[in-house]
Order: structure tokens, then sequence, then C-alpha cells
């Protein structure tokens, strides 16, 4: 064999890192393949079919005439094989010539590599042909590591970025082998994004190769603000490779959804990337301060993590029953998840939809006696002062005047007793009522002179202990228990 026949035709460095044709990533062959070993005493040299190996220009497949002459009928049987007429589907950026040339330059042009060197099994004879074998590239170029386990600068050698691997169909892509790398668990919870980050806005080689950023945008909805994933070019076929976003191990725990708030807080670059401020207004009723540095959800973001609300372990199924006692003593808690409304869902409904809501069947009846004893304070859901008077004015109850009849129709002689009333519940009376009402009967200077303090009233103590309440109706001049006159301000 002379020199020339005696060149490396190698397949490129981890020539088939991921498929120099699809055939070999799916382990096994064309049906159509020309079988080499049955054909080894016929051609001492690959070139003999594959000229285009070793010349630029030259065709890598032999001609089909070529096997006629022998396959005519009589002296082999006939056959009808044609050369491939498109080219293999592959992301590598080798090209037979061109590493030849290269193998000359570094080797010589004398070099004893032959095209067996690549394609065949160490060992084999060398008509035991293969499209390639990854190892002996590996070996070659120095790369002692298991294919899928290269370094990151071995791949970018002998592969183009996906983006650029145009002959690559989505279903190719999908069938990429996955790295030993990538199968462990803190992989892909952190350790992706170490591996990725090959410098200040670049993106690892290894990642470039089977990644692109259609592919980041699946998990990371803060793609826009991580420079390793906006150095990867777009490529819808990368989505071909399935990742699901899952929940990392903390979020399971029992306390999570007490103490995700501090969590979020400490560490918000962690939440950024799976959630925007669309998940927490899923149960938050605002926007939590932890919350305001994440993105907003919108066009060229991904869906991120989809968050459900759930009931909290606290609300059990009697919670019901012992709501309303957790609600007054923190308020503050309720106000995260709830707005007013949902109370006045069950507090103050629609008297036409059922169930009949917080009150029970009747109470209009008696709804007066159990606001006069204070059973609840109706101002918690009603506006006391609108709402009733609405109400009463429909039905024909509302008073023409300060003492004429109209709410108290069920005490004829309310207006006898009322100052005791008055004592029980002012805020009752003020609903209705303004001073001016008061004041008609009950002014020490004008109107009908009526005392409004009853038995044992103390009016020194009264005055020491709030003065100004004495002027709405003594004025500057209030008096003494003795009758003496005393400015409002003056200290005992």
């Amino acid at each position: 064999m002379t020199g020339s026949r005696r060149r490396l035709f190698l397949l490129g460095p981890l020539a088939l890192a991921l498929a120099v044709v699809v055939g070999v990533a799916r382990g096994r062959a064309p049906a159509d393949r020309f079988d080499h070993w049955r054909h080894r005493e016929l051609f001492p040299s690959c070139q003999s079919c594959h000229a285009g190996a070793a010349s630029a220009g030259a065709p890598l497949w032999p001609d089909s005439a070529g096997c006629a002459a022998c396959h005519d009928g009589k002296v082999e049987r006939r056959v009808d094989w044609r050369p491939p007429s498109v080219l293999p589907a592959t992301n590598l950026r080798f090209t037979h010539p061109t590493h030849a040339a290269a193998v000359a330059r570094r080797r010589g042009a004398d070099s004893a590599l032959a095209c067996a060197a690549c394609h065949t099994e160490a060992g084999e004879p060398r008509m035991q042909v293969r499209l390639a074998v990854p190892r002996r590239c590996l070996d070659c170029h120095g790369v002692r590591a298991a294919h899928l386990e290269a370094p990151d600068t071995a791949c970018a050698t002998c592969h183009l970025p996906l983006p650029q691997a145009t002959r690559l169909a989505a279903a190719d892509v999908a069938r990429f082998p996955t790295p030993p790398s990538h199968r462990a668990a803190e992989f892909a919870l952190g350790g992706h994004g170490r591996a990725a980050r090959a410098g200040p806005g670049a993106v690892a080689a290894s990642c470039a190769t089977c990644h692109a950023q259609n592919f980041c945008l699946t998990c990371h909805v803060n793609a826009l603000e991580v420079p390793a994933i906006q150095a990867l070019a777009s490529d819808p076929r990368a989505t071909a490779i399935k990742a699901e976003l899952r929940a990392p191990p903390s979020h399971a725990r029992p306390d999570f959804q007490q103490s995700h708030g501090g969590l979020a807080l400490a560490r918000p670059a962690t939440c950024a990337a799976c959630h925007t401020q669309q998940s927490c207004l899923t149960c938050h009723t605002s926007l939590p301060d932890a919350a305001r540095g994440l993105a907003t959800a919108g066009a060229g973001r991904g869906a991120g993590a989809v968050v459900t609300r759930r009931r909290p372990p606290s609300h059990g199924q009697d919670f019901t029953e012992a709501h309303a006692r957790v609600a007054s003593a923190r308020s503050a808690t309720c106000a995260t998840c709830h707005v007013q409304d949902f109370c006045l869902s069950c507090h103050r409904p629609d008297p036409a939809s059922a169930p009949a809501g917080y009150h029970p069947a009747g109470f209009l009846a008696r709804h007066p006696a159990a606001a006069y004893n204070r059973q609840t304070d109706c101002s918690d859901c009603h506006n006391t002062r609108a709402f009733c008077t609405q109400c009463h004015a429909q039905a024909g109850l509302a008073a023409r005047g300060p003492l004429r009849s109209g709410y108290h129709d069920a005490q004829p002689f309310f207006l006898v007793g009322h100052g005791k009333a008055a004592r029980q519940n002012l805020e009752s009376c003020a609903s209705c009522h303004a001073e001016r009402d008061c004041l008609t009967c009950h002014s020490a200077l004008s109107g009908r002179h009526f005392n409004p303090h009853g038995p044992g009233f103390d009016a020194d103590r009264l005055r020491r202990k709030n003065s100004q309440m004495c002027t709405v109706c003594h004025g500057a001049a209030i008096p003494r228990t003795g009758g003496e006159a005393a400015a409002p301000d003056a200290a005992e």
C-alpha cells in the first residue's frame, strides 16, 4: 500500500458522541447495507470504492455500475443498489478529506493509520467495517474518559451546536443518549447550572451540542435573566428532549407551606428559576414582599411551576366550627389567602341563594333582640347605618321624627326606657341617631332640659376621666357636684 493510501481517514474526535448516522444511534444498520466482510478479498483498498474519503470533490460512495459488473445475473445474482440520495443525519462537523489532511500535517503523509483505525473495533480484521467506533476516536485524541463522559472541551472539537446541525430532525434529537452525569439527583436541582456556566455570558460546549434555549424554557422562567441560557441559540427541536419540572424535596416537608415565605426572602434567586409572581398570586391575595423580585409571566417566558392552591393542614374537617376563634386571634394570617368577599359568601349571602347562610332560619323576626344583646357584632358584616335604614324604610318602619314611632314599635313605651338601652349599646343608637337627636331633650342649654344622668351619677369622676365629653352639653361651664362651674381643662 502506498503512502497516500495509508493516510488516516478517521472520523473526527468523539465521532459518535451522539450520532454519526442515525442508524448507529439506534444500534442497528440499514437493511440494505453492503456486506464488506464477504467482499474482503475483492477490495484490498477502501479507496477502491470510497475515493471521496481522501480526495475532496470525489464521490464518497461507489458507482452502482461497478456493482453491476459482477452482479449481472450471470456471474452473480443481480442487485439493484443505489448510493444514498441524501447526506446522513449527523451533528458532526467532520469531513473525511479535511480530517485526512489534518492527520497528514500532524503525522506525515506516510502515516500508517488507515480507515480501519476508525471503522473497526480494536483487534478486528480490516473489513469488519462499522460506521464508526467512538472508542477508537477517543483513544487517538487522548481522551481516556468514556464516550459520554468526555471533557466539555472535547465535544466542540467534533460536534456542531444543535442549531447548526440542520440535518437532524426532532426525532433524531429525541434519541440522543443521556450522559450518566445527568441521572444524578443533584444534577437536576442545581448541578446542571454549574456545569453549564463556562464563564461570564458563555455556555459549556457540551450543553450546546444537545440543547438550545427552547429546552431551558421548559423549566426556567427566568431564562431571560440567565447569561448561560441566553448564550444558547434558539431551536424548537430542542424540546424533543423531554424535561419534567419537579418540586425539590424541600417542598414536600410538612411545614413548607408555613415556612416558604421565610425561605423565599432568604434565597429569592432559588425561587426565581421556577416561579413567577403569578405563582404567588395563586394563593396570596396580594403580592408578598418576597415575590417582588420574581419575573412576571408573559411572552418569551416558560410556564414554570404550576401552583395548586391547597387547604392548609390546620384547616381540618371541623375547621368551620373553629375558624372564628382563629380568625379573631390571627386575622393577618387569614388575610394572606382570603379577602372579605370570601367571608361574606357565608356571612352575608344573597338572600335568594341557597344555603341560607350565616343566620339561621327565622332570624329576621328576632334580630332586634340579637343586636341589642350583642350576641354578635353586626357591624362586622353590615354597614349598620345604611343597611338597617334601607331595610326599615322599605318596610315602612322609618320614624318621621326623633320621638315618633318607627324602629322601636315592639316596645310601646320604649322612650321611657331608652336611656338604659343607650347606656348598654350606644353604638346601636348611633346607627340611626345623631347627637342632635339627643340634644332635643337632653341639652342643659336649650330644649326640654331633661337630665340625661341616671341614679348615682358621679359628675366629678367622669369629668376627671374625660372632660371633653361634658362640653357637648354644658359647653365650657362644666358644673361641679357643688354647683360651681369649672373650666374643661382644669386639673385636679
